[in-house]
């Protein structure tokens, strides 16, 4: 599989496609069960795995971990992304109310017990989930150098950050941020028109998409923007001989910006017809065809 090659840091890449783990808790499979579609993955070139502190109730980690220790040798195989600076009230803790933290103490320790959970001593990639209002800069900065050059994280980056608040964090860093991770799809393409991406390309960011699929909403929304993008890749499908989900990570994938889609399937059969659109050609004017039907309009 294509990898992406980080430009503001060469010893940095991720897989073309990565694994996003955020319902492993709600598919209930036994950790055997869950080793055996990480390997399916890697075997397809899947190497890419995202994660956050918060999953499944704070307990996606853990069970991630637990399949490591089934497999330790998966580790040098894969690059494991975690997410931290969302509290949520959950069984394990005693928060009053879901907020954001990304002061140096929460920052550090929601990475060791990231480290901890997986049986890891190193994460690949270190992403703040959400920009906080009360982010002091220089405050989450002198944090992520520190977990950096402590070696319990190789790389660090964003999620859902806007360019301005980018630019904020990397003005107070010393490691470069590699990566923002937000939301982009068919049915949510403001990221291509409102500098998101343009910034990405700009200071050679590399955008991972979540929700590529907008949660599903592509396939089975019955909203008109939905129905008409369904439509739309109806006809598609016949015409460029792809599944509607090919389509849609096509539409992705032939950006300048090189995203990184993250997919969250658990079936394997799914993921893998996934993967097949990185064989597939999405010819501009079908790419454009998708985009007014999103959009409901022409282009201007």
């Amino acid at each position: 599989m294509q990898r992406i090659q980080s430009r503001v840091d060469q010893h940095f890449s991720l897989s073309r496609i990565a694994m996003g783990l955020w319902r492993l808790a709600d598919w209930q499979y036994s950790s055997q069960q869950t080793l055996a579609l990480l390997e399916q993955l890697l075997e397809r070139g899947v190497t890419t795995f995202d994660l956050a502190d918060i999953y499944g109730d704070y307990r996606c980690e853990q069970l991630f971990g637990d399949v490591l220790k089934l497999s330790p040798s998966l580790r040098e195989k894969m690059e494991i992304v975690s997410k931290c600076g969302i509290k949520l009230m959950g069984s394990g803790n005693d928060y009053g109310l879901n907020h954001y933290d990304s002061g140096a103490v929460h920052v550090m320790a929601a990475a060791e017990s990231s480290l901890r959970k997986m049986g890891v001593d190193q994460l690949d990639l270190l992403l703040i989930h959400r920009p906080d209002p009360l982010m002091d800069a220089d405050e989450l900065a002198g944090a992520l150098d520190r977990l950096v050059d402590e070696g319990k994280v190789r790389a660090v980056g964003v999620s859902n950050f806007l360019p301005h608040q980018v630019e904020l964090l990397r003005s107070r860093l010393q490691a470069p941020l590699v990566v923002n991770q937000i939301e982009v799809s068919l049915l949510h393409s403001v990221p291509m028109f409102d500098g998101q991406l343009d910034h990405c390309q700009k200071d050679h960011i590399i955008p991972m998409a979540w929700s590529p699929f907008a949660g599903g909403e592509l396939f089975n929304g019955s909203d008109e923007a939905a129905l008409r993008v369904q439509a739309c890749m109806e006809g598609l499908s016949k015409e460029l001989d792809m599944s509607p989900q090919q389509l849609a990570l096509a539409w992705l994938l032939k950006h300048p910006s090189s995203m990184v889609p993250v997919l969250g399937s658990g079936k394997i059969e799914r993921l893998s017809s996934g993967i097949a659109a990185l064989e597939k050609e999405l010819p501009r004017e079908a790419w454009f065809r998708l985009l007014r039907a999103a959009r409901g309009r022409d282009v201007d």
